[in-house]
């Protein structure tokens, strides 16, 4: 008896600054709905950076700058849809987002006023950044 293997679904996430003090969120299309940071699935022969500049331009528009790698999550719980492992992107961009692909719409918040509810387990990644970055 032969088992499957399964293994968890790569994804990327972005902070995108547009000035200081601000970022990129975009509204989720579908289900899970809410504000969600930019991102999705890494596609088979892409890289992490490759998929984020990818979906970021998709979701927002924006031509973006990847300033470092923050951390990977991987929790099981973090999607209800299925166990991923997102790995999250600092990054930059000039412009006014537009949302696009599965994103109703992309705006730029103020870290200190960032809207609700939030998808997945964004809020924590932001909170993560803010306390790395303030």
């Amino acid at each position: 008896m032969t088992t499957a293997h399964r293994n968890p679904v790569p994804t990327v996430d972005l902070l995108i600054e547009t000035r200081p003090g601000t970022l990129v969120l975009v509204k989720r299309r579908n289900p899970p709905l809410g504000w969600a940071l930019p991102g999705g699935f890494v596609d088979y022969g892409e890289t992490l950076e490759a998929a984020a500049v990818r979906e970021a331009k998709e979701e927002t528009g924006l031509d973006v700058t990847l300033v470092r790698q923050l951390h990977t999550y991987s929790d099981p719980a973090r999607d209800p849809r299925q166990h991923t492992l997102s790995t999250v992107f600092v990054a930059r961009a000039t412009g006014e987002p537009e949302g696009g692909d599965d994103a109703a719409e992309a705006r730029v918040f103020a870290v200190d006023a960032l809207p609700t509810p939030m998808a997945f387990d964004h809020a924590a990644i932001i909170e993560d950044w803010r306390h790395d970055r303030y």
